[in-house]
């Protein structure tokens, strides 16, 4: 137990040592940077707007490099236009002015005086790229800048390569009735799903596939699908019965104490994690992975921090 307890311990240490400060003594990279390594395909999902209160902490007027910013108590009907930077793996891991842990992998941003936390639509003015980022940081501090984009979201933007970008941000503003409104647009009030106001069988049986899909079957509604031929559906079939490669990080028997690590590494290193009970034990793994070259790196990264046990396995798909 004094074991695993450590590893947690030393998990919560590595993801704190890695969002928009200015004290830059807090981190152990001098010039920010993008991911040195990540293990799986960046989702790239949109952040999902809904109603959050305000923290009243994130209120309080404060000082960065002389200039006095006053956050706005109210975000709705708010837009404006600027340039967009981004920040990355300097800031991976340490907190945020909302509190949070910033994960450069996420949809999110910094900005200024907006209220933590808010949604907003940025559109990239050059590309006519749009995302939807969720503000739980302060900055940037440069002139002419607006909004300091997750790495994530400058990755779908497509402002890495140039590292700025002009911009459009719009407040998603939901109140607590659910009532919407974008940018300084008028008021949207909460849409009835077609497949209740018009509901036909197709509806329904999407519907009901979906109540039955879970993160860990990532189940495609194949009902919606386009019929497909028979010389492709076995191609389908082989495809789904490929070996996949894992790395298995070691064996506990205590449930708990194995869910709140399989968790630090899985947002350590951006790739799944399970502990399937095996002969009474839980073998915790991580996977599956595209390559041995991506697991022959990942085995590497948790020896340095102390896992000597992990050694790669092929698993057939389910």
């Amino acid at each position: 137990m004094n074991t695993l307890n450590n590893y947690i311990i030393l998990i919560v240490a590595i993801t704190s040592l890695s969002a928009c400060s200015i004290n830059n003594s807090r981190y152990s990279q001098k010039q920010d940077s993008p991911p040195e390594y990540h293990y799986g395909e960046l989702e790239l999902a949109d952040a999902t707007p809904r109603y959050e209160s305000y923290a009243p902490a994130n209120f309080r007027p404060y000082t960065v490099l002389g200039k006095y910013y006053t956050p706005m108590l109210s975000a709705k009907g708010f837009e404006e236009y600027g340039q967009a930077s981004w920040y990355g793996q300097k800031f991976h891991g340490h907190l945020t002015s909302n509190g949070e842990i910033y994960d450069m992998f996420s949809m999110t941003a910094a900005h200024k005086t907006l209220p933590l936390p808010s949604f907003v639509k940025v559109t990239n003015l050059d590309n006519q790229k749009m995302t939807i980022v969720r503000v739980n940081d302060r900055g940037p501090f440069h002139p002419g800048r607006v909004i300091d984009l997750s790495y994530a979201a400058a990755k779908k933007l497509d402002v890495l390569s140039t590292g700025v970008a002009n911009v459009k941000v719009e407040v998603v503003h939901i109140d607590e009735d659910g009532v919407m409104t974008v940018g300084a647009g008028k008021p949207q009030q909460p849409e009835v799903p077609p497949s209740l106001a018009q509901p036909d069988n197709s509806a329904v049986m999407i519907a009901m596939s979906a109540t039955k899909t879970t993160l860990e079957d990532r189940v495609e509604l194949e009902s919606a699908s386009p019929p497909i031929s028979d010389a492709l559906a076995a191609a389908v079939v082989n495809d789904r019965k490929k070996d996949q490669i894992f790395v298995q990080v070691a064996a506990f028997s205590n449930p708990e104490t194995v869910l709140e690590l399989s968790a630090g590494l899985a947002r350590l290193y951006q790739v799944s994690a399970d502990a399937p009970l095996i002969d009474n034990i839980y073998k915790l793994r991580l996977g599956p992975l595209k390559n041995e070259q991506k697991a022959e790196k990942l085995i590497q990264d948790l020896k340095s921090i102390g896992f000597d046990s992990a050694f790669a396995l092929i698993a057939p798909a389910d």
